[in-house]
């Protein structure tokens, strides 16, 4: 048989080294189903580490709160989180601190001396807070919590208006003493936040979702639900 041709050599060489339009469809398809499947994965395993990390700050916070009482008698610090500066109106039932809050000190500023860095403050996951879960209150809060008010975390301030201590809370257990300031940054998806206030718990039905990181009265730390978290906000202190 004769010899190829150069050109015809390089026409056949070509043609077993390029792919067809059809090979490159499926190679994109395969890729992009791969992708998809990944792509939770990932999610869910940097979500997790945000969580980690905010669990830690709030252990460290709790060596801080036993710190600070250690300094005052025991008593918890008679301070403010956001909730309490910007909706004081939950305070109606106690008008002697009502009027008070606007000179208390922020929690965050009473509990720095006893922490290594204000970033113990910080939840990684803060994506702000609009309106507060348990009241449906509009709080401004935003973008980031800790960016505009030097926290992500709320306070059980009721300690504070009645002067409790680690020693003389009914069940120090049972106390949600600090948690997180919206339960969508480790719960539901943040487009809750676009509801508006008006019929707030019934038009939201991934409110049961949401998870809230919680230190409790004795030190320990907790990934609480919804109702978990609202059952300990109902228990007398």
């Amino acid at each position: 048989m004769a010899p190829l041709s150069p050109r015809v050599r390089v026409r056949r060489i070509s043609c077993y080294q390029g792919f067809t339009l059809v090979e490159l469809l499926v190679v994109i398809a395969v890729i992009a189903i791969l992708a998809a499947l990944l792509f939770p994965v990932f999610a869910t395993a940097r979500g997790k580490a945000r969580e980690t990390v905010c669990l830690s700050n709030m252990r460290q916070a709790g060596h801080a709160f036993s710190m600070y009482a250690s300094d005052n008698d025991g008593l918890y610090p008679v301070a403010v989180d956001p909730a309490d500066r910007d909706t004081p109106q939950i305070w109606n039932a106690f008008p002697d601190f009502k009027a008070q809050i606007p000179s208390l000190p922020w929690l965050h500023d009473a509990l720095q001396p006893y922490v290594k860095s204000r970033q113990i403050f910080h939840c990684p996951s803060d994506t702000g807070i609009v309106i507060e879960d348990f009241t449906g209150l509009e709080l401004d809060c935003t973008p980031v919590c800790f960016d505009k008010r030097g926290t992500s975390y709320l306070y059980r301030t009721e300690v504070a208006a009645r002067h409790l201590g680690e020693d003389s809370v009914r069940a120090p257990a049972e106390l949600n003493l600090y948690m997180e300031g919206s339960g969508i940054w480790h719960g539901s998806g943040p487009s809750d936040q676009a509801i508006g206030v008006a019929n707030w718990y019934k038009s939201n039905p991934d409110l049961f979702n949401r998870r809230f990181n919680t230190l409790h009265g004795d030190g320990h730390v907790k990934n609480l639900n919804f109702r978990s978290l609202q059952a300990l906000w109902d228990l007398p202190i």
